[in-house]
């Protein structure tokens, strides 16, 4: 079968993050969520952020039902595999029961009807380890020189089990690895791992710029191309958007633009990762070009705010306007990325905080042999008592931050208006 080549994401559907503590930070996840609401703000789909701190695959066997499948997700994202090789050098038996419990993971997938999003490891950064050792942790000699090499197994795998069987691939752990190098070569000590598991949050917005391309979400936002021509009116062609009332002023260009979506702004802890991966110029492309302009240099102001000013010559082979943080339309999806920060670190972190209760209650009701043991697992078991209710009430929270990101994310119609403010110098005229 041919691996999925680009999502089929409609109004309503359901899309859940799978994975372990790297998921449980909330980041990768909170700027897919993002790129959706600000790129597509037409569409509401429900988001699932379904990671817990130190989960291998059979914990997510364990709350399946519960945290998966009931939520009748139409693509399930898989990050699992950092806690499952142990953090040691790679061990076969260690990888039967990765293998034998993510194929579980992936078959009950299938079978609850959504397709299995695979997505490999993230990079495990030795050097960083040895950098900011972690107190009272010491490292093997196989951790430190052998990890991230177990990790890359592990997801040759996964993409194996993917392309065979039709399903989408994320490679997660490439990108990570390659800015990671590319950077080192004039900084030895960089990193966007500090910990050397979890990427900050440079590290997650390449994880999520690695999402939005390889599930073939990757395009521009938009391009506006005007043509002015001394003897007739003037003309617009635009993709992403609707040009309206266009005229000629007397020493520029004014129009109206109407865009179907807000550039992909991430908040600014982000901002590493969005400058390595060149997030704005590859995957939210906002162009805007003018032909047939007098020689000189030009202001451009979009509802009265001056964004910048650029020469004929410039505008002629079009300038970038996505990450230009003047412009309405980016402060508009920089409240919505903020707006969407605080849903993440509040109510869905606290929703997630709530399984990992579970995740301990379930580990140690499997591994219970004693009567000590045992009694322990009643404690944990009491603790989950009212777990449904809390999740309800943390999801209830999120939506009533999200419906307001909806309140604000629509697109509006946008004053355009560009003047010529320097005009070149005449040539002192001769006899």
């Amino acid at each position: 079968k041919a691996p999925l080549k680009k999502l089929d994401l409609q109004d309503g559907d359901s899309f859940v993050f799978l994975g372990d503590s790297i998921t449980h930070q909330c980041l990768y996840t909170q700027y897919v969520e993002d790129f959706f609401y600000q790129r597509m703000p037409h569409i509401r789909l429900k988001f699932h952020n379904s990671g817990v701190g130190g989960a291998r695959a059979w914990d997510a066997l364990a709350r399946f039902d519960e945290d998966i499948a009931a939520y009748k997700p139409k693509y399930v994202s898989i990050l699992l595999g950092m806690n499952d090789g142990t953090y040691r050098s790679y061990d076969q038996a260690t990888f039967d029961a990765y293998h034998r419990d993510m194929t579980t993971v992936v078959e009950k997938i299938v079978a609850s009807g959504a397709t299995p999003l695979l997505m490999t490891p993230t990079m495990y950064d030795s050097r960083s380890a040895r950098m900011y050792p972690r107190k009272g942790r010491t490292y093997s000699d196989g951790l430190l020189t052998q990890y991230n090499a177990v990790l890359t197994y592990y997801g040759t795998w996964l993409r194996g089990v993917a392309t065979e069987n039709g399903y989408g691939f994320v490679d997660m752990w490439g990108p990570l690895n390659n800015l990671t190098i590319a950077a080192r070569k004039t900084d030895p000590s960089f990193t966007i791992i500090r910990d050397a598991i979890h990427p900050d949050a440079p590290g997650q917005a390449v994880m999520a710029v690695a999402m939005i391309d390889d599930l073939g979400l990757k395009a521009p936002l938009s391009n506006i191309r005007l043509t002015l021509n001394r003897k007739d009116e003037p003309k617009a062609t635009s993709t992403g958007g609707i040009v309206s009332d266009l005229k000629r002023t007397e020493n520029g260009v004014e129009f109206a633009w109407l865009a179907k979506g807000l550039p992909w702004v991430l908040p600014e802890e982000a901002a590493i990762g969005v400058n390595l991966t060149k997030l704005g110029h590859r995957n939210s492309r906002e162009g805007f070009e003018v032909h047939g302009l007098a020689p000189g240099r030009y202001e451009l102001s979009i509802d009265g705010t001056v964004v910048g000013t650029w020469t004929s010559e410039q505008l002629s082979r079009h300038v970038e306007l996505q990450a230009n943080d003047k412009t309405p339309q980016y402060q508009q999806a920089l409240e919505v990325a903020y707006l969407n920060r605080s849903r993440n670190s509040g109510p869905v972190r606290n929703l997630r905080n709530e399984w990992r209760v579970f995740q301990r209650y379930a580990r140690d009701n499997r591994d219970a042999k004693t009567d000590a043991e045992r009694e322990n697992v009643a404690q944990w078991k009491k603790r989950l008592e009212g777990l449904p209710e809390r999740v309800a009430g943390h999801a209830a929270e999120a939506k009533k931050i999200e419906d307001r990101i909806f309140a604000v994310n629509q697109p509006v119609s946008r004053m355009y208006v560009l003047t010529q403010v320097v005009a070149p110098a005449k040539k002192p005229a001769t006899n």
